[in-house]
Formats: C-alpha cells, structure tokens, sequence
C-alpha cells in the first residue's frame, strides 16, 4: 500500500508500506476513504519535535472496516467508522469518567499512520464507532473532522464551561479554533471572540457564529478583549494553539473566576501559579477524549445541523501529501483533505 513517511523536517514523502495487519484480536484493519493533515503534524514539519528515524504521518481518518480480529464485536467489514487518535477500551474507571485519551489501556490508535491507504486500529470497539450507513460523499468532509479538529474544538468549549449567555475568546484561528467557534456557538455561547489575523479564517469564523474579530494579539489582543467586556474579560476562553505566548493571552483575556480550555498542543508553555492564584481562573484540558462525543458528533453531522468539513480549503490525492503539508505550513491552507 502508499503511505505518508516524514523523514526529516520539511521531507514528506509518499511511499509504498507494508500492508497493515491484525497483531491483537482487538485490532480492526481500516480502508482509509479521507484522511489530512494535521496542525500538530507541523510541529515535527518544521523541526520542533525531534524525527530519530522515518514517522508514519496522519491520525485523523475515516474508512470502512476491512478486517477485525477475533475479539471484535462492535464493528463488521463493512462498516463506516471514525475513530480518535487515541485507541481506548472505553470501558475502564477513565473513560467511564469521560476522559478515553488517558485509559488505562491508551496508544496511539493510528499505529501506521492513517495518511495511507489502510491504517490498522487497536481497541477497535473501544475507539471506533460505525455511523447510521454509508455516508454522502457530501458527508465524508465534515465526519472527518469529528476523528479529531471539531472533537478537539468542542472539548476546548467543554473544558472552557461555556455556556448559554456566556462570552467565550478563542485564541487561535486554525482549524481547531475555527471548529472551537463553531462548538461554541452549539453550545449556547451568547458572544463569541475570534481572535485573528486573515480575512478568510475571520469569514470562516463568522460562519461559524464569531461576533467579533479581535487581530491584536498578545497583550494588546487580550486588552481588546478586556475593552469588549466591560473592562472584565471573557467567561470562557479557548486556548487553540499550544504556544507560551498563546496560554499567556488566553489566560489574560479572561476574567477573574473565569475558565481557559487549553487544548493546542502545548511546547514550551510556563504557566505562573500566583497568576492562576491571583485571579481564580479555572484551567483545564489537553489532548481531547473525542471518543466520548463520536455519538452527539456524528449525529449532528448525519442530520445536517453543522458543516464543519467547511475547514477543509484544499483536497489532494495522498499522492500529493508534501504539498499538503507545504500549503499548511505557510498558510495557503487552512486544512487540507487527503484522498488516498
């Protein structure tokens, strides 16, 4: 099969792979139908996690089952799946708890990467979950999202405790903030903060249910903030990017008692505790337990209540997957869609 290997920053390449197969009974064999990039996948792009030998890439995905070990009984050959990009058995103290990214039994579900033709699934009947038929096409797009960016987003408003009549800032207008917009509006924000620089994403954010659009960022942007509420801050803020300087503006753009959802991936973030003292901010997240909201996700994909597969600006064959990562990395794209 073809699959997507990064060999050093800034080198993607497309090459053929040993087919996965079943190594646990627990295993399911994917037919990937769209995969992508993901912001994180930058992080090692452009040289600040460290590549000590060739990485298979991709870990958002979605696909019909091809195989299933023996212990399998939640999904069949044949099934349309998504999954997390973390494998759990969903049935542990921790993911009853809601929280399937720290399971007792977790890894990585992509194990060969799901930039690929076929990906192989550990704890398939833990991690995967089959939608109502075979999708629209129309469909494939938003479904893929739910795998990790819009399941990312929603636990960063979860996290964030947003709520009806809230104001809710998000830091960050890539396609986890973007989609952290769109969850917050789901779930009853009355005002929401976009904070960004780029014409597009501020029209995507609009879409989504921004009511204003914050460019200043750091200090300023968090005075922006502070002048739109009243001198208070925001109730609720999502923290979408993973860097110190965005952790720092979320937490100053929000008011004392307030909550931060962090969910970007976090590099060399410092966090003051007198600040956190000081102020009574809430802090939570980090890697979201998208498994736990697969169901409510798919279901308002399915029946058409939101379109987040609107993140998706550019579609390649899995063949073109260093332009994908190219278009990322200086901003041609939002989020691109690969078809393998």
């Amino acid at each position: 099969m073809r699959g997507t290997l990064m060999y050093a920053p800034g080198d993607v390449r497309v090459v053929d792979r040993e087919m996965p197969t079943i190594v646990e009974p627990t295993d399911a064999i994917l037919k990937v139908t769209a995969a992508c990039v993901c912001g994180s996948d930058l992080w090692p792009y452009r040289g600040f996690d460290q590549l000590t030998q060739p990485r298979p890439m991709g870990h958002e995905y979605v696909g019909v089952v091809h195989e299933v070990g023996s212990a399998v009984t939640t999904v069949k050959p044949g099934d349309f799946v998504i999954g997390s990009f973390y494998a759990s058995d969903n049935t542990c103290e921790i993911c009853r708890a809601g929280y399937q990214t720290h399971c007792v039994q977790a890894q990585y579900a992509a194990a060969t990467g799901s930039q690929s033709e076929y990906v192989r699934i550990a704890l398939a009947d833990g991690t995967l979950v089959a939608t109502p038929g075979l999708p629209d096409p129309e469909l494939i797009p938003s479904l893929l999202t739910a795998s990790d960016v819009f399941g990312t987003g929603w636990f960063g408003a979860i996290a964030a405790e947003v709520a009806p009549g809230k104001t809710v800032a998000v830091v960050g207008d890539g396609a986890v903030g973007l989609l952290a917009v769109l969850a917050a509006k789901q779930q009853g924000a009355e005002r929401i903060i976009a904070m960004s620089r780029h014409a597009d994403r501020q029209a995507l954010a609009r879409e989504f249910g921004a009511t204003d659009i914050v460019t200043e960022r750091g200090e300023e942007g968090a005075a922006a903030i502070k002048e739109l509420t009243n001198g208070l801050g925001a109730h609720s803020t999502i923290e979408a990017v993973g860097t110190d300087e965005a952790m720092a503006q979320a937490i100053a753009a929000t008011r004392h008692g307030g909550h931060v959802g962090f969910v970007g991936l976090s590099h060399d973030v410092n966090i003051s505790g007198m600040t956190m003292f000081r102020t009574g901010i809430h802090l939570h997240g980090g890697p979201a337990p998208v498994r736990r909201f697969l169901p409510e996700l798919i279901d308002m994909i399915w029946t058409k209540q939101v379109d987040p597969g609107k993140v998706f600006d550019l579609t390649l064959p899995l063949e073109q997957a260093a332009e994908a990562y190219a278009a990322m990395d200086t901003r041609r794209a939002i989020k691109v869609l690969l078809q393998p």
